[in-house]
């Protein structure tokens, strides 16, 4: 079964608190789990590109110098802990409670377990680990024999008050999300006609028009997978870029949606619910990057503690935005744009 988590056998991780405390007691031993998951065959400088064991400094156990060249390697460049100021420990302690929790963590509430000062570097913190929790080569889903893709879209958030019939302050999520089969013997085979979830892909969008939404399949799902849909127009264009494209006519029946497209719905409900739930309600400024948690946690929620190191892999190749740029007018996309132009 195709899983996103990294297949790391050199990189224990944690089924326990006890277990973290013992792997993890000091920031040596954090940055060691840091320069294995960078460097499987050892380090290799990136200036010279010469293998070799590099000198070591125990009082900054994040900086590794090259023995040929002199110069400087940082286990944190290049990676959301770039720049930081805040120990290791810390970053480890937030990817293990973020990871452990089913339902996740508040920044509130990780303030308060590691008796932070300042709430904004518990934000920051989880902020920047969502950004890693989507890796930037993330591979396409569908595609495989006996499996088909639903594919939805829906409104998030946008409470709005007073401003006339249709207005509204509602952020547009797309999603698609692979439909599998249990096995026949399988205790479960009674619920939705054996059906379940495998993989899901969650994006805004700009609107609900054809070059968005067909954009965004185009982008997520493979060519030549069978997709289903509802019959609205911006899907109609899905046969002529490769895809065995089905629309249902739901016009609004729950038993027509249950039978032809539970999956996607499931996801939008849980969504919904985890949105509300946990954090209260987010900004369409930063919708995107909880829709990363909340995909990282539903493909891996079959494998819970093999999604810490999958983060910490994840998240030691990937860059974040500082805590004043997540609150610019205009923030950088993460790695799922909030555009879906069509070319070609």
């Amino acid at each position: 079964m195709a899983i996103d988590v990294l297949d790391r056998g050199d990189l224990p991780f944690p089924r326990s608190l006890p277990e973290f405390q013992r792997l993890f007691p000091n920031e040596s031993a954090c940055a060691a789990y840091l320069e294995r998951a960078r460097w499987r065959d050892g380090f290799v400088c990136p200036r010279c590109t010469v293998a070799d064991e590099p000198y070591r400094f125990a009082n900054r156990p994040t900086v590794l110098r090259c023995r040929h060249c002199q110069i400087n390697s940082y286990l944190t460049a290049g990676t959301v802990m770039e720049r930081t100021h805040t120990p290791l420990s810390v970053w480890f302690w937030a990817a293990y409670l973020v990871t452990s929790q089913t339902p996740g963590i508040s920044a509130i509430q990780f303030q308060r377990q590691l008796g932070l000062s300042r709430y904004e570097t518990a934000f920051q913190i989880l902020h920047k680990l969502r950004v890693g929790m989507v890796r930037p080569d993330q591979d396409q889903i569908g595609g495989k024999p006996g499996e088909h893709v639903e594919v939805d879209e829906t409104y998030v958030g946008g409470r709005t008050r007073g401003e006339g019939r249709g207005v509204h302050h509602k952020t547009i999520v797309a999603a698609a999300v692979e439909v599998r089969r249990r096995k026949r013997d399988s205790a479960l085979n009674d619920r939705r006609n054996s059906r379940y979830a495998g993989r899901v892909r969650l994006a805004v969008v700009s609107d609900r028009g054809a070059d968005a939404l067909c954009g965004f399949v185009k982008s997520v799902v493979a060519p030549g997978a069978r997709i289903i849909t509802d019959d609205w127009g911006g899907y109609a264009g899905l046969t002529k870029y490769g895809y065995h494209h089905a629309s249902v006519a739901e016009r609004g029946d729950p038993h027509v949606a249950e039978e032809f497209m539970p999956i996607i719905h499931l996801v939008f409900s849980n969504l919904k619910t985890w949105l509300r739930g946990i954090h209260h309600g987010v900004s369409p400024q930063h919708l995107q990057a909880y829709l990363n948690e909340f995909t990282f946690r539903f493909n891996r929620r079959f494998y819970p503690f093999n999604a810490f190191r999958s983060l910490l892999g994840i998240a030691g190749d990937a860059t974040s935005l500082t805590y004043a740029e997540f609150y610019a007018t205009k923030s950088r996309p993460t790695t799922s744009s909030m555009s879906w132009g069509l070319t070609g």
